[in-house]
């Protein structure tokens, strides 16, 4: 069977390749899917993620079952998407990876399902059921979350400007005397505003409360305006571990699974700023209307994909930490490299000593106006 990938417009074949070790005792007790349809669209992310997912459990799964998968790159717009494909009556993809705070507006909206997680989902391995071993990872009843990651910064080790400094403070991003240069920031509010009213003097427990005001908006975007014209604003993941590759930015947010393959798969000069990372929880929505046979076709992908050993068989490909208490103890190596992944994680407690959780309801009741808002700022 094969496996598609929509970019944009295009359409890629791509091989098969054989199933980590590690799920082949759960494929082949993998019962059969009665009822079932025989393909499935995934709406992913592309890039690292969404490779991880093709090698943890995607792949796995269609050897086991042989059906078709294609994967739709476009969660970046996952909100949008399915409030048009409601409207339109034709809802176009089976799975939407999504996240948290995304999930909840589509829950919200009616357009993502309420999930029976002790009913669809698998337990863990001692038995404990579904909501118990994801715990307060549960951040919506529409929500299966499935990987912790990260927006964090890398920055360059080479910058000869630095006369030997490195940044070690999330403040250094705004610091252009000490480490002058470029620096890459994502055209959206999420992340930035935070980091700027953290760099402006506001207690992080406080920061969203301040948000809630015009007047601490205005503080976090006169913050983002000390250095906006020294910015480089991009739209996706891959664009800061490029930027920095090609030494046209010297620090960068992005994903902490984005930088962990330029620090360590491509072996570029480039190290992880920790401080401050905004910690977020990425899973899986099931939109609403799905036929029968389509719905039966989800359930059965999303007992098998989410089970403990599998969220665990993220952690070979990709620097996410698996949202399973009983998954954690699994956390091995990574399955090319060989290094140790735990050390990786954002969630470890050594990357983990200054880091902002990302406020999902927060965000969810503030993402359109402050988007807008900020969207405005960017054009000014």
């Amino acid at each position: 069977m094969r496996i598609t990938q929509f970019m944009g417009s295009a359409a890629l074949a791509l091989l098969p390749m054989a199933a980590p070790a590690q799920a082949q005792d759960a494929e082949s007790e993998l019962p059969a899917c009665e009822g079932c349809s025989d393909s499935m669209v995934i709406m992913s992310w592309g890039g690292a993620y969404q490779d991880m997912q093709l090698k943890a459990y995607v792949q796995p799964y269609i050897d086991a079952t042989g059906i078709d998968v294609t994967f739709d790159e476009s969660s970046g717009e996952a909100v949008a998407k399915l409030r048009a494909m409601s409207e339109a009556g034709n809802i176009g993809v089976d799975v939407v990876d999504a996240l948290g705070a995304d999930a909840i507006r589509l829950c919200d909206e009616g357009l993502a399902m309420e999930i029976p997680f002790d009913e669809w989902l698998a337990p863990s391995p001692d038995g404990a059921p579904a909501t118990e071993d994801f715990g307060e990872n549960v951040v919506s009843d529409c929500h299966i979350p499935t990987s912790a990651y990260s927006t964090t910064f890398g920055y360059r080790t080479d910058v000869a400007e630095w006369n030997g400094q490195t940044p070690d403070d999330i403040c250094d991003v705004f610091d252009l005397e000490t480490f002058p240069g470029m620096r890459a920031l994502e055209a959206r509010p999420i992340g930035n505003l935070e980091w700027a009213l953290v760099c402006s003097g506001v207690p992080v427990e406080e920061v969203y409360d301040t948000l809630e005001t015009d007047e601490g908006v205005q503080m976090a975007l006169d913050k983002l305006g000390t250095i906006k014209d020294q910015v480089i604003w991009w739209t996706a993941g891959a664009e800061t571990p490029q930027l920095l590759a090609d030494k046209e930015v010297v620090m960068g947010s992005t994903y902490n699974g984005r930088l962990f393959s330029v620090i360590e798969e491509q072996k570029q000069p480039v190290a992880m700023l920790w401080d401050y990372q905004v910690l977020d929880i990425d899973g899986f929505v099931v939109p609403e209307g799905l036929p029968e046979d389509q719905l039966n076709r989800v359930k059965h992908f999303l007992r098998f994909a989410t089970d403990t050993q599998h969220l665990a068989n993220q952690t070979k490909f990709i620097s996410y930490g698996p949202m399973r208490a009983s998954s954690q103890p699994l956390v091995s190596t990574h399955a090319e490299l060989g290094i140790d992944m735990a050390p990786h994680l954002p969630t470890s407690p050594q990357n983990a000593t200054n880091s902002i959780l990302f406020n999902y309801a927060w965000w969810a009741d503030h993402r359109d106006e402050l988007d807008a808002q900020f969207q405005s700022w960017l054009g000014q």
